[in-house]
């Protein structure tokens, strides 16, 4: 008969600096909008936050809870669930920011390609359900590994003050 299969040898890989995003409350535990709270704070406030761009009528945020380095997050300050109940000037803009998002990625960070998604509605994949936003994920040949399918668990090579600083300094120079 054979053995049931046993892990020998098994590497350690460490990364403590994940536990305060482990830990973090997330989307109906934090009892409140997270795309609201980023809008309403002051300004002060958008590196602490992770709001990188506050546009007329929506934003570009890293995401805390990154697929990929440089994962942003482009939601509008209308806090809507659905995306078709937003007026044609606040798609256009996030159309704008999107655009904007992969520009400063591949400026800065050199992806291969990206996905681009909203996902609406639990079904669907939302952690946010009741404030739409899409997602802009980079992506580069060959990142895909083994631990998201057998630890669950994202290995994100660069800390989320660093690329937040990274993309800003280089908004700032699309802006100017």
């Amino acid at each position: 008969m054979p053995r049931p299969y046993k892990k020998q040898n098994m590497k350690r890989l460490w990364t403590p600096w994940r536990i305060k995003y482990l830990k973090a409350p997330k989307g109906a535990e934090t009892g409140g909008c997270i795309f609201c709270e980023k809008i309403r704070a002051p300004r002060e406030q958008d590196r602490d936050n992770l709001l990188l761009h506050r546009g007329t009528r929506a934003l570009i945020a890293l995401n805390l809870f990154p697929y990929t380095n440089g994962h942003l997050l482009v939601a509008p300050y209308e806090h809507r669930a659905e995306l078709e109940l937003l007026d044609a000037e606040t798609l256009q803009e996030m159309m704008q920011l999107i655009g904007l998002g992969i520009r400063l990625l591949r400026q800065n960070m050199n992806p291969h390609g990206f996905n681009i998604g909203a996902n609406l509605g639990r079904v669907a994949g939302a952690g946010v359900e009741d404030h739409v936003h899409f997602h802009i994920v980079p992506r580069w040949n060959g990142d895909t590994n083994f631990m998201p399918v057998l630890a669950d668990t994202r290995l994100i090579p660069e800390l989320l003050p660093e690329t937040y600083d990274k993309l800003r300094d280089a908004l700032l120079n699309e802006l100017k």
